[in-house]
Formats: structure tokens, C-alpha cells, sequence
């Protein structure tokens, strides 16, 4: 798009996963400089994201965060076989995503992939909620909304999801 050299003013900020079959500009049917999206295994909330989420909200003037979580999500079934099998990771990496995701798996109790998926979301929303006084801060001034959503890789729609 013309205009755009001069900066970006995207109306959102969508934390997802890095999964191939999650294309969000195309999901969400936006063009360049319409979302500000970082992507990351597990649509995790790491000091990286927060940073970058942050800065989207402070910078850019961002007022909606949306964390999209999808089905058949490889980091949360990972943390789910993790969790189950009270094991650690062999790669400290990929243990860093899982130690991430585990805390939204233990209270449940048998849980479907479904339910997983919708735990992670819910607790990374809680995360960038509580766990950056920034976004709190913009949050209590009535300047941000974070909510969470689900994409279903089997029939293309989002679902959000109540907090």
C-alpha cells in the first residue's frame, strides 16, 4: 500500500501461533499495516511478546489485542503429553514454551484438545492482563481491550471466547 512508508498504524495486535495453517492477515482478511502480529509456538505470552505488545499499545496506539489460539495446536498437545506424563522436555527451548503453556493445563482434569487450547488462550489473555503494568495501566484507562479467540483449522472461522 502507498502511504505506508512514513509508519504504521495497525488497529490491532494479534498474538498467535507460529503454525503454517494460521495465516492471520488472511483470516482476519487484512492487508499490510492493518495488524500489528507477532507469532509465536503456543500463541505464549514470553518477555518478547510482552515487549512487543507493549510497544504496539504505547507506540502505535493500538487499542485491541486478540490472543488466537487454534485446534490441533502442536505446543499445547506437547504441554498436554508433558503434563500428562509429568516429564520434562529434552530441549530447554521447547521446554521454555511448554513451562509457559503448563500452567493453564494442571487444573484441568482430563481435558479435551479443545478444552487445552481454550485454557492456553484464557491464560495468556490473563497474562498480558496482569503480568505488564503497562497494558494494566492502559487497560484501567478505558485505552485497551485484550480478548482471546480461537481459529478452527477444520472449517476457517473464529470464535472468541469469554474471558
Amino acid at each position: 500500500r502507498l502511504g505506508m512508508e512514513s509508519g504504521q498504524t495497525p488497529f490491532a495486535v494479534v498474538l498467535a501461533c507460529s503454525d503454517s495453517r494460521v495465516p492471520v492477515e488472511l483470516i482476519f482478511d487484512q492487508g499490510p499495516g492493518d495488524l500489528f502480529v507477532t507469532r509465536v509456538a503456543g500463541n505464549i505470552a514470553a518477555p518478547s511478546q510482552l515487549g512487543s505488545i507493549e510497544f504496539a499499545a504505547t507506540q502505535l496506539g493500538t487499542k485491541l489485542v486478540v490472543v488466537l489460539g487454534h485446534s490441533n495446536c502442536g505446543a499445547v498437545s506437547a504441554a498436554l503429553d508433558a503434563v500428562a506424563k509429568n516429564h520434562a522436555v529434552d530441549s530447554p527451548n521447547l521446554g521454555a514454551i511448554i513451562d509457559l503453556i503448563r500452567p493453564a493445563l494442571e487444573p484441568l482434569d482430563s481435558p479435551t484438545m479443545q478444552d487445552a487450547v481454550a485454557a492456553n488462550v484464557r491464560h495468556t489473555v490473563r497474562q498480558l492482563r496482569h503480568d505488564s503494568p503497562i497494558l494494566a495501566a492502559s487497560i484501567d484507562a478505558g485505552e485497551l481491550v485484550i480478548l482471546g479467540a480461537e481459529y478452527s483449522i477444520e472449517c476457517g472461522k473464529v470464535e472468541f471466547l469469554d474471558s
